[in-house]
C-alpha cells in the first residue's frame, strides 16, 4: 500500500465527451441492520466542507481499485469494495466542467492512525441523517439513499 497521494490529471480517465471520471465511496463501520448505520464523511481540502471521499480514476487501475487507493488516500481506511451504487453526471464547481462519478460501498476493516492526507483532511463517522445533513453534493446524497435503501432491504 502506497503512504503518498497520487498527483496530477497526466494518467486520468475522460469518458467519450471529455467528461472527467471519478471514483467515490461510502464507508459504513459494520454490515449490521440496524437504524445506528454509520458512515465515514471527510472534510474538504479546501474548507470545512463535508463529503463521502471521491477522487480520478486512473488508466491502470479498475473503478473498485481506484476506490480503495481514495479510501486510504483521503480518509486512511481499508476495507472491501461492495457493488457498485451507480453513476452520476454533475458539474464540478472549482473547474467549470462535466465529471462522471461512481460512488461504491467500503464496508471498512481498518482504520489508520496515519495516511496520505492526514494533515489536509478530518473525517468523521456519522449517522444517516447526521451525513445526509452535512454533504454538500446531491449525487452523493442521492448515493447514501440508495446504500440505506440496499442496507435495509438485503
Amino acid at each position: 500500500m502506497c503512504m503518498v497521494s497520487r498527483t496530477g490529471r497526466h494518467l486520468q480517465r475522460y469518458d467519450n465527451l471529455g467528461r472527467r471520471q471519478v471514483v467515490g465511496f461510502k464507508c459504513r463501520s459494520d454490515g449490521s441492520i440496524t437504524n445506528d448505520l454509520e458512515v465515514l464523511v471527510i472534510s474538504s481540502q479546501k474548507g470545512p466542507k463535508m463529503m463521502f471521499p471521491k477522487g480520478g480514476w486512473e488508466i491502470d487501475e479498475s473503478k473498485e481499485e481506484a476506490a480503495l487507493r481514495e479510501s486510504v488516500e483521503e480518509a486512511g481506511v481499508l476495507g472491501n469494495v461492495e457493488c457498485e451504487l451507480g453513476k452520476w453526471y454533475f458539474m464540478s464547481k472549482s473547474h467549470g466542467t462535466f465529471y462522471e462519478g461512481y460512488m461504491f460501498p467500503l464496508l471498512v476493516t481498518e482504520e489508520l492512525d496515519w495516511w496520505p492526507e492526514h494533515h489536509l483532511r478530518r473525517r468523521a463517522w456519522m449517522n444517516v441523517k447526521e451525513a445526509r445533513d452535512v454533504c454538500q453534493h446531491w449525487w452523493m446524497k442521492e448515493a447514501l439513499d440508495i446504500l440505506v435503501q440496499r442496507v435495509t432491504s438485503s
